[in-house]
C-alpha cells in the first residue's frame, strides 16, 4: 500500500497539535505554584483508591513536579521533533492514565462521552506518530539518529 504525499503533512500538525496541547497544560502547571495534582486526584471515582494514593501529601509534591515539568518536556519534544518516539509512547500512557482517571464507568468526564473521550483519542494519536517516525519529519530525529551510537538510534523517529 502507497502513503498519499499528504500523509506527512498530516503527521506533522498532529504533532505541533499535540505539542501545544502538552505545552499549554505545561504553562498553566508550571507557572502556578498553587498547581497541584491533588485536586484531580482526590476526585477520580472508578479508580479512586489506585489514584487517591499519589494525591496524598507525601507524594503529592512529587507527583505535582513531575506531572508539570513531563508535560513541558513532552511538548518540547514534539515542538522540535526530537526523540519523539520515546515522549509520544510516554505521552501516551499518560493520556491513557487520565482516561482512565476520569472515568466514571461507563462515563468519562461527565454523560457527554460514553467509554471514549478526548485523552483516549490523543492517546491513539501519540501512539500513532511514535509508529509513524513522525520526528523525521521537519523534526531534528534524523539528525540525532546519525549522530547517536547504534544502540540508540532506536529511541529516534
Amino acid at each position: 500500500m502507497h502513503a498519499p504525499q499528504s500523509q506527512p503533512v498530516f503527521i506533522l500538525i498532529f504533532r505541533l497539535a499535540m505539542a501545544w496541547t502538552f505545552l499549554y497544560a505545561a504553562s498553566t502547571q508550571v507557572l502556578n505554584p498553587g498547581w497541584s495534582v491533588a485536586d484531580f486526584l482526590d476526585t477520580t471515582k472508578t479508580f479512586g483508591d489506585v489514584y487517591g494514593v499519589f494525591a496524598g501529601a507525601r507524594v503529592a509534591g512529587i507527583v505535582t513536579f513531575l506531572v508539570a515539568w513531563g508535560h513541558l518536556l513532552i511538548g518540547l519534544s514534539l515542538l522540535i521533533g526530537l526523540m519523539v518516539r520515546v515522549s509520544a509512547v510516554i505521552g501516551g500512557m499518560l493520556m491513557v492514565l487520565y482516561w482512565a482517571a476520569y472515568m466514571d464507568f461507563p462515563y468519562v468526564g461527565g454523560p457527554d462521552n460514553f467509554i471514549i473521550d478526548f485523552h483516549l483519542i490523543y492517546a491513539f494519536i501519540l501512539f500513532y506518530l511514535a509508529a509513524a517516525g513522525a520526528g523525521r519529519i521537519f523534526g531534528l530525529d534524523t539528525w540525532a539518529s546519525r549522530q547517536a551510537p547504534a544502540g540508540l538510534k532506536p529511541l529516534f523517529g
